[in-house]
């Protein structure tokens, strides 16, 4: 069995450890500034491999001696995105394993630093976006000869939309500000420049839902790294309900609310409802050359709220959750294959979906909707291959 300390009791947090302790393979350490919220998660499940913690992580002394006192094989950190530099650091130090859902670029650059020569993983952005959307597209783009476009686009999104902003609080804040307000990486001509967030908008049409995209900050992940000698173009955008860029332009941009984040917060948290009746809408669309045809491939998923262990999550909890577990099932279950610093890409799309904790993207949510590649050519056919 395996041993893990999960810091944060907060909406991911609480599911992943649900997920892994749920499962019997892990002994599980929840720890959070709130011993009362980290309690209130271990009584919900009543299970003797799930236990509470009182700790600060910010505090590296106290989280050293939490680690020296309770031995994990890993780490992962359900944290504010500023705070796992310090959590990757102690993993540095005691030797285990390392996993962050973080979408900030400097935290992931701090974390690669860290993790140089190191015999254990250290594996940030393991959520949604970034995350599971580069697990996709990097299924895509193994299927080309030569790459043209690759777009990446993630929604989580109220299921029925009621404010002017047309959207609900469905994570954290801080981290929704963060991709809002800062610079945003992407491919243009063969070229990595930094473009900028709540820019570059465009339309599109699911299943007869009208959405917009725009950038946003992180959800590239490693993917431009990677891959950016081989593409022309390559984004990753962020999608909406029609209108909402426009009003997050007049409070970031207009109103200079981007320099006043901690009023933006405020703001955004009093005026926004949250919701679990929620949707995550996953898009990815590979353009280039098959056999000396251009032909685009696509993966398309929706995923809907989901009861697990008794108790309904939205869908933004399940996506990030359950995309977190399955590459620290995958990295845990495979002793020595991962080390050092691990991209997403380095794990294989029907590996996750096929995981016991990365089936809850197969399953679409429990709707009607399933994971699908749909190629299409220059002829117009299209053939679907089902990837679960």
């Amino acid at each position: 069995m395996h041993t893990v300390l999960i810091l944060g009791a907060g909406k991911i947090g609480a599911l992943i450890s649900g997920l892994l302790a749920e499962s019997g393979s892990y002994q599980v350490h929840l720890a959070d500034v709130s011993g009362a919220a980290a309690n209130a998660v271990v009584q919900a499940h009543g299970l003797s491999n799930l236990q509470a913690h009182t700790l600060d992580a910010a505090d590296p002394a106290a989280l050293d001696a939490h680690l020296k006192r309770y031995p994990a094989h890993a780490v992962i950190s359900s944290l504010p995105f500023y705070c796992n530099v310090a959590v990757a650091e102690a993993a540095r130090r005691s030797g285990i394993h390392y996993f962050d859902l973080t979408e900030d670029v400097e935290v992931t650059r701090a974390v690669r630093r860290i993790s140089e020569g190191s015999q254990q993983a250290f594996v940030p952005q393991s959520g949604l976006a970034p995350g599971f959307i580069s697990i996709a597209a990097n299924e895509l783009i193994g299927h080309f000869d030569e790459l043209r476009t690759v777009k990446l686009r993630v929604g989580a999104l109220p299921q029925h939309p009621h404010n002017v902003l047309k959207y609900s609080l469905t994570w954290s804040t801080e981290g929704l500000i963060n991709e809002y307000g800062n610079p945003c990486e992407a491919i243009v001509d063969n070229r990595r420049i930094e473009v900028a967030p709540l820019e570059g908008l465009e339309e599109i049409e699911l299943d007869g839902t009208l959405y917009e995209a725009f950038n946003t900050s992180g959800g590239l992940g490693s993917l431009g790294e990677t891959y950016g000698a081989r593409t022309q173009n390559m984004d990753y955008k962020t999608m909406r309900y029609p209108g909402h860029c426009a009003q997050m332009r007049l409070l970031m941009n207009d109103l200079k609310l981007n320099h006043d984040r901690d009023t933006l917060k405020r703001i955004l948290e009093n005026a926004v409802p949250q919701t679990l009746q929620d949707v995550v809408v996953i898009y990815v669309a590979v353009t280039g050359k098959q056999d000396g045809e251009l032909r685009e491939e696509s993966y398309v998923n929706k995923v809907y709220p989901q009861v697990i262990a008794g108790r309904l999550w939205s869908a933004i909890q399940v996506t990030t959750a359950s995309g977190i577990a399955s590459v620290v099932d995958l990295v845990l279950s495979d002793n020595g294959r991962y080390r050092g610093f691990v991209r997403q890409e380095d794990f294989r799309l029907l590996d996750v979906l096929q995981n016991r904790f990365g089936k809850h993207y197969a399953a679409g949510g429990g709707k009607e909707v399933s994971s699908q590649m749909v190629v299409s050519g220059q002829t117009g056919h299209q053939r679907a291959r089902r990837v679960r």
